[in-house]
């Protein structure tokens, strides 16, 4: 094992200074011509971006907007759910996706994650299901969540989906840019949604978000729930909508980052893959699926001893991070929505207990990343000698 004295330089969580510095001149650039031309809430680099966002991952439509949440509730608004109808959410997840649903009236039903993937258990999904029915809840959808970039098993959830007549929307604000079994995130299920708040693998400098449809009337749809529901124009009101209008200055900033995400996105796996190397395998994390790509917009680990580890690292100069410390099912705001089965989801209350969430971003070192390991690995043996 290497010294683990404290680095000189400190470690970022999520280095955006570096990223910037390849980019800067042509930021400044955008950025100026936006300031030139002074359309600065739906100005013509927003079409832009969506043009490109589409080619990048094959959706039909892309439709920008204000922020990931607002992708969710549109989404949800162009699905059409009703007051008091059910949607299934994984309880594991950040709580933007169960509110959503909340926020419209319906009811989530929590569902607990795989112990392998942290994502949606498909056998939880069928209780959910059950405990819809039994509840007399009407059941109208479910919303994946592809957990820290990874894609959600989807052989195994979208038959569930049809067999029971559901609508099926992809939150994918952590896994844009993956890949599942060689279809692109952002064409899988319904709709796909997206968040670009700036830790996020492709984020802007503020608030955006974006919605993926393959389906023309969806997308015209959503277009309009996007300013305030307006049909032929904006005194002209045929639905209700909301201000989810994506501003121009982020538009410019993600079209420039855009140019940089493929090469991002290979430099990120092979972060993934020197941690996998560095890090001893019985110490638990996601396993990636056959045929799959992840964005890696985290990269998490588990071990009992969290809180100890997590004490060791902070001293020896490393961040770390725990997603999700309490899981949607025990929050103040969600505890009295119904729960897959009726009773408690086993794996998602070990996660809250166990994970922790390392450094991760395509610039961080390898030397760095030696240093990281060896900081978690000296917490982990402090933490047994304790014990013995």
């Amino acid at each position: 094992m290497t010294d683990t004295t404290p680095l000189r330089r400190p470690i970022a969580f999520i280095d955006l200074v570096e990223q910037q510095k390849r980019i800067r001149p042509k930021l400044d650039a955008a950025l100026a011509r936006v300031l030139d031309h002074g359309a600065y809430i739906m100005g013509p680099e927003v079409a832009e971006l969506e043009r490109r966002l589409s080619a990048f991952c094959g959706a039909r439509h892309t439709i920008s907007c204000a922020n990931g949440t607002d992708a969710i509730v549109m989404a949800l608004m162009a699905k059409g759910l009703k007051p008091g109808e059910a949607v299934i959410v994984p309880s594991f997840t950040f709580c933007a996706t169960a509110e959503a649903v909340s926020l419209l009236g319906g009811v989530p039903i929590f569902a607990d994650v795989r112990e392998d993937t942290f994502n949606l258990d498909p056998d939880s999904l069928k209780a959910a299901v059950l405990t819809a029915r039994e509840q007399g809840l009407p059941l109208a959808g479910v919303i994946t969540v592809d957990l820290f970039g990874q894609a959600v098993d989807y052989d195994a959830i979208e038959p569930i989906v049809r067999e029971n007549g559901l609508w099926l929307i992809c939150d994918a604000a952590q896994a844009f840019g993956a890949m599942y079994r060689g279809r692109h995130v952002g064409t899988i299920g319904d709709i796909t949604t997206t968040s670009f708040f700036p830790a996020k693998p492709l984020g802007c400098y503020g608030d955006g978000g974006a919605i993926f449809t393959d389906d023309d009337e969806t997308a015209a749809v959503l277009k309009s729930l996007r300013v305030h529901g307006q049909g032929t124009d904006k005194y002209d009101n045929v639905r209700l909508g909301l201000n989810g209008r994506m501003d121009t200055l982020q538009a410019v900033i993600l079209i420039e980052k855009l140019e940089l995400f493929a090469g991002e996105l290979e430099a990120r796996a092979q972060v993934a893959d020197r941690y996998d190397a560095l890090l001893p395998p019985d110490l638990a994390r996601p396993v990636l699926l056959p045929g799959c790509t992840s964005a890696w917009a985290q990269y998490t680990l588990r071990t009992g001893s969290r809180d100890a580890v997590m004490a060791r690292l902070k001293e020896h100069g490393v961040p770390s991070a725990v997603y999700y410390a309490r899981p949607l099912h025990r929050q103040g705001a969600y505890r009295h929505y119904p729960v897959a089965g009726g009773g408690t989801l086993p794996v998602t209350d070990r996660l809250m207990d166990t994970v922790l969430s390392l450094p991760m971003h395509p610039y961080l070192a390898e030397e760095d990343q030696r240093y990281i390991a060896d900081s978690l690995l000296s917490g982990l043996g402090a933490v047994q000698a304790a014990a013995e």
